[in-house]
């Protein structure tokens, strides 16, 4: 049974071990296991288990782990024992040794009825030995030493073996005390090296001499107390070698060597303790010498480096690599003056680097000071020379480049004013044109030192230098020179047709301009060809009506015609076309790459070797769902695509029928933070290695994971150039809205992205709808709740506060940085509280700020201040949660709606004799919209019980007598007068302006404009309603100031049920008067019912 090893020393347990009743006499057997003896000890049953399990820790603790590994024999003598006692000894040891086991020898008791009986109950009760190895039963002593050599078997066991209990434990106290003693002396010596290299260096002489003779006298105590020490050890080390001295033919045994070579390592550990703390009492005493060179060295290094500082912003300056030639040596001749002038600084900066290597070569006690400073001094002078020559060669190699483009652009103008200058009238003839074919390929010869002739191959061999203006100026430049050649090539076969053998004059034609509208061709292609000969035919008769003035010719030439603008525009098309085709065929198989190479070969048995337990079954975090993204590009993306190869104006449509598919990203993203982190900790796995051999990838598996979301950016790119060359194209709008769809793609990833970083949530975050917004802001509150002081200090401190908008409910966080690296540094969010949207206002603008808006709940108990960064955020925000409360009110109305259909339907009515509410409410709407077109239209839906209509004759007469008993219920209840069908036919009118129910109404918007100038009310306020006016006009009072007047209806909207235990939703709707709009959320059951799950949501 083995234990937890406690160390113990002998001193610890000296009394247990001088009992004797087991003891390690250092015999060994055959394979060098040590022996432990347990003698006879009548009083072995009666040892307590504590002495008992210390002993034998003890005595196993001392062999070498080397020997101990091997395995223990225990020699139990019980010769003069009884077999019962034999029996319980062997189960004692056999539970508490915590040793290894080799052999158990037990000397069976000597007399003849106990012998016997040990043979035959040992071969019954065997089992009941717990030890996995061998017990043997001995009958003598030479039965013994048949198992054990006799040299290492000790007296009482009939061997040779020296062995005095006394001496070995006396022996294995003083080297266990000596052992002690150096662990202390090096633990003080450490001590006091810690206490020297702490001490702050003075600034003086006289300190620095206190110092000096203070750490001198705790050095000599120092070597003292190790000159003790090492005597001690020579002390023990004598002892045990003293037999040996004494006889040269006396053998130490195991036990003894094994002292000797303890007490030797010991002592060998103290002289090097010593040696090492002499050698830092050297570098001490040499610091406080060294202390003022290193003080001037410090200053002057910190003067040097804010030299080289500025030497390098003002070098850094230089990132311009020109735009012209003349531009490009100006350049250089600014770079060649500023290096010449800073030529001062770095020699400095190099003499103080000499200076601190020497302070190196002497040793000096702050070297590691020392040598980052020469470091860094030598790098920065020679990062100015290295970075001065490369911005020299940049703005040579961007002479080079401005020389071939000036050189291709003054090439291209000679070749147009050439085919300007040719006379159309004298090509007409066969001499004529051979004449001019003639001169066009004498002047194409020309272009091989002029022209560009690979662009690709320009484009890598100027790389470096090429910035986006640069590049868009080569791609100008090359276009020009195409669209030259080509004209070339189409003035060439035009010549050659006219310089074969003619059998007619043939006169040139201007093409009808009819042909061209009237052309059935809608081949992108064909058009191109079309336009091509009609720019080719206008050149002609330009060319016919032009002056003599050269200069004239070339302007004319220059100018260009619109089809030629427009052939060059297709050109661009194409080019875009090709670069997104190309570059989703190199993704498709980059992906398949990744998921062939890589995540099909962790479920390889034969690479499972190279895979470590803690990366198995971590696929689906490493890739994500890379495989869908896959699968959609290879088999319906990229085949779109080439449908659109010979059209690439049209190639939105492409992307608006995918558009769907392309959430799929918004996974991938929200999953790579994981995948990134878990890449982080297994980068140098060896699957990884081995399979990036196996594919010969440059780039480990990291920056192949990055692809998907480096290829959904890169779409927006691509639309934008599509877009900017295709403006007045068939497919522009759907390139347009392809363009937003995708960035709407890359704004909801992102959002995602912040979503799944918010933290202490008890909800649900998918219970909330749609995240629509999200962005940081300044909050205040302004409760009608709380202390006096805490609403003071709240409505003065802002807070920083990190909103999301959902469809149901805006959640206020706190923002909180993380460190770490990649999407590990991105932040995370702390959730404080969250409103529930359909009992949420908005007021759009709050004095004295721009930026600032209100958001309010349950009718201003709770107002929060909102400030956005700029005006521009706030409107967007504003907007967004305008159609959200617009949206809610729209679906209340809605469900109210339906139900008064629905219990409209249910009453005993006549079929023809009343339209449906539902009708009426349509046609109320579109009369409120031709009537008020100034104003959004908020008709007020039916309620959830039939509208009660007047008697015919009487108005609203009797409504507005019944008007306390309608203040005392709280709102007017239908079941006090049911409807009458045939009344509501009569005031319908047969299709008529819709009659709005009688009782209390809320008003959704300001108005101030009442026929009474005094007559005003505010959005929430509760007016009831008198009388029906034309135009669209009430006559109400307004419960608050009970004032009374005239009001557009489309402001009111109906309460239902009753108004104490109405909530507040609130709504905005663009056009209106006023920013703030309320209204009841208890509009219909069914929206109550909807809006259950955030019952429990509380800001």
């Amino acid at each position: 049974m083995h234990q937890d090893i406690i160390p113990l020393y002998a001193a610890d347990i000296q009394d247990q071990l001088k009992k004797q009743f087991a003891y390690l006499s250092g015999g060994r057997g055959g394979d060098g296991c040590p022996v432990i003896t347990f003698p006879d000890y009548p009083a072995f049953s009666e040892i307590p288990e504590k002495e008992f399990q210390n002993v034998l820790t003890y005595l196993t603790s001392i062999p070498s782990l080397r020997d101990a590994g091997i395995g223990f024999i225990l020699v139990i003598d019980r010769r003069q024992d009884k077999w019962t006692s034999v029996k319980a000894s062997i189960l004692r040891i056999a539970a508490s040794f915590p040793g290894n086991l080799q052999l158990v020898l037990v000397l069976r008791p000597t007399g003849f009825f106990h012998r016997a009986l040990s043979d035959i109950a040992f071969k019954f009760n065997k089992d009941e030995f717990k030890m996995k190895v061998p017990i043997i039963m001995l009958g003598s002593v030479s039965e013994l030493q048949g198992y054990i050599d006799k040299t290492q078997l000790t007296e009482d066991l009939g061997g040779t073996l020296d062995y005095c209990h006394h001496r070995w434990l006396s022996r294995r106290t003083a080297i266990e005390g000596f052992a002690q003693k150096v662990k202390q002396t090096a633990q003080i010596l450490q001590s006091f090296g810690t206490e020297l290299a702490e001490t702050e260096l003075p600034n003086d002489v006289q300190s620095t001499s206190s110092l000096l003779a203070t750490h001198t006298e705790k050095k000599d105590k120092m070597k003292e107390d190790i000159r003790l020490a090492v005597e001690q050890g020579d002390d023990i080390l004598g002892s045990i070698t003293k037999p040996v001295t004494e006889n040269p033919e006396y053998k130490l045994n195991q036990d003894q060597l094994d002292n000797q070579t303890t007490v030797e390592r010991l002592l060998a550990q103290l002289h090097e303790t010593e040696t090492a703390f002499d050698e830092f009492w050297i570098k001490h005493q040499q610091k406080l010498e060294q202390c003022l060179r290193l003080r001037n060295f410090e200053q002057n290094f910190r003067e040097v480096k804010a030299a080289l500082d500025i030497v390098f912003e003002r070098l850094s300056a230089f990132t311009d690599v020109g735009n012209s030639c003349s531009h490009a040596e100006h350049i250089l001749k600014d770079l060649a003056s500023f290096e010449e002038k800073s030529c001062e600084t770095i020699a400095k900066a190099r003499m103080l680097a000499s200076e601190g290597d020497a302070f190196i070569q002497s040793s000096h006690y702050a070297v590691d000071s020392i040598i980052p400073k020469c470091s860094e001094l030598l790098h920065l002078c020679d990062a100015f020379t290295t970075e001065t020559e490369r911005r020299r060669n940049l703005l040579n190699k961007s002479l080079e480049l401005h020389g071939l483009l000036e050189k291709s652009m003054k090439w291209c103008d000679e070749g147009i004013y050439l085919l300007a200058s040719q006379p159309v009238d004298k090509c007409q003839s066969q001499d004529g044109a051979e004449s001019a074919l003639q001169e066009i390929e004498k002047f194409l010869d020309t272009g091989a030192g002029n022209k560009i002739k690979e662009l690709n191959k320009l484009y890598r061999e100027y790389a470096h230098i090429l910035n986006e203006d640069l590049k868009e100026h080569v791609q100008k430049v090359f276009q020009k020179q195409e669209s030259m050649e080509e004209m070339f090539q189409k003035r060439q076969v035009s010549l050659k047709k006219l310089a074969a053998k003619q059998t007619r004059p043939v006169q040139p034609v201007a093409p009808r301009p009819e042909a061209f509208i009237k052309s059935p061709c809608t081949s992108p292609s064909l058009q191109r060809e079309f336009v091509s000969n009609s720019e080719s035919s206008a050149l002609r008769r330009v060319n016919c009506r032009r002056g003599k003035s050269e200069m004239t010719e070339l302007h004319q030439s220059r100018g260009g015609s619109t089809m030629d603008d427009e052939e060059n525009l297709a050109v661009l098309r194409q080019h875009v076309i090709n670069e997104l085709i190309e570059t989703e065929r190199a993704y498709v198989e980059e992906l398949l790459c990744v998921l062939e190479g890589y995540a099909a070969e962790m479920d390889n048995p034969l690479m499972a070797h190279l895979i470590s337990p803690e990366l198995q079954n971590k696929k689906d975090i490493l890739f994500g769902n890379m495989e869908e993204i896959y699968h959609f590009h290879n088999r319906i993306f990229l085949r779109e695509l080439e449908n659109y190869i010979e059209y690439p104006e049209l190639v939105g449509r492409c992307f608006l029928e995918q558009m769907e598919d392309f959430q799929i990203y918004e996974k991938y993203c929200q999953n790579k933070p994981r995948s990134e982190s878990l890449w982080r900790q297994f980068s140098d796995s060896a699957f990884f290695q081995e399979c990036q051999r196996k594919l010969d990838h440059k780039l480990s598996l990291d920056s192949y994971l990055l692809k998907p979301v480096q290829r959904i950016t890169k779409y927006q790119l691509l639309l934008k150039e599509m877009l900017k060359y295709s403006k007045n194209c068939e497919g522009a709008e759907d390139l347009q809205e392809a363009l937003t769809s995708i960035l709407g793609i890359l704004k909801a990833v992102n959002d995602s992205m912040h979503q799944i970083a918010i933290t202490g949530y008890d909800g649900n975050l998918n219970e909330l709808g749609k995240l629509l917004m999200q962005g940081s802001f300044n909050v205040w509150t302004d409760h009608k709740k709380g202390h006096s002081k805490v609403k003071d200090l709240a409505r003065f401190k802002p807070m920083q506060r990190h909103l999301f908008l959902h469809e149901k409910a805006v959640l206020f966080c706190k923002k909180r940085e993380e460190n770490g690296e990649g999407y590990e540094k991105a932040p995370s969010y702390s959730y404080k509280h969250s409103l529930n949207m359909a009992a949420v206002g908005i007021t759009e603008n709050v004095k004295g700020d721009a930026k600032k808006f209100e958001i309010w709940y349950n009718a201003r108990e709770e107002v929060y201040i909102i400030q956005a960064p700029t005006p521009e955020v706030k409107a967007t925000w504003v907007n967004e949660i305008r159609k959200v409360l617009t949206s809610q009110l729209q679906a209340c109305r809605e469900a109210s709606q339906h139900r008064t259909l629905e219990q409209t339907q249910s009453l005993p009515l006549p079929g023809s004799s009343c339209s449906s509410p539902s009708r009426n409410n349509i046609r109320n709407t579109r009369k409120m919209e031709e009537k008020k077109a100034d104003l959004t239209s908020l008709e007020v839906y039916g309620t959830a019980v039939a509208p009660k209509y007047p008697e015919k004759g009487k108005g609203w007469a009797k409504t507005s007598h019944s008007l306390d008993a309608s203040e005392e219920n709280d709102g007017w209840s239908s079941a006090e007068d049911p409807l009458n069908s045939s009344d509501a036919e009569e005031e319908g009118g047969g299709g008529g302006e819709m009659k709005l129910t009688p009782g209390k109404y809320t008003v959704v918007t300001d108005y101030e404009k009442g026929v009474s100038e005094e007559f005003t009310v505010k959005s929430g306020d509760l007016v009831q309603l008198i009388h029906e006016g034309e135009d669209g006009l009430w006559y109400v009072k307004n419960l608050s100031t009970g004032k009374e007047g005239w009001i557009p209806a489309n402001n009111l909207l109906m309460l239902i049920g009753n108004s104490k235990s109405a909530q507040s939703l609130s709504s905005s709707e663009s056009g209106t008067a006023s920013s703030t709009l309320s209204t009841s959320s208890s509009c219909s059951d069914s929206c109550n019912a909807s809006s259950t799950s955030f019952s429990d949501i509380k800001g």
